[in-house]
């Protein structure tokens, strides 16, 4: 993501991923569904619990459950979408692009 020109901030398990997080401060959260202390399903729905309105920030799973069911598991939590591991990046471009945005390189915004 950083090759790609984005700012990343990590989060070393859920409890720090849900202290970090601020609504309208991320364009895309990437979650690990199985971090040490609070999980990633745990830290989506207290992420969940401090968007309010119309503030929505998609958050992607990420796991190596691929099994039948674990994708409803995710999009139950509150989670927007799925990328099983080992993660291609072709599939996580596509993610990014499904949900951030982008502009063509090289185009700036209007003052």
């Amino acid at each position: 993501l950083s090759k790609m020109g984005f700012l990343v901030d990590k989060a070393k398990d859920g409890v720090e991923a849900s202290q970090k997080f601020r609504p309208g401060h991320y364009a895309l959260i990437f979650m690990d569904c199985q971090m040490p202390g609070m999980d990633g399903f745990e830290a989506t729905r207290e992420i969940r619990k401090q968007e309010s309105g119309d503030q929505h920030t998609p958050i992607v799973a990420l796991t190596a459950h691929a099994m039948s069911g674990d994708r409803a598991r995710c999009i139950t939590a509150g989670m927007d979408d799925y990328l099983p591991k080992p993660i291609e990046v072709e599939d996580m471009v596509k993610i990014v692009g499904k949900y951030v945005k982008l502009k063509p390189a090289g185009i700036s915004e209007p003052d």
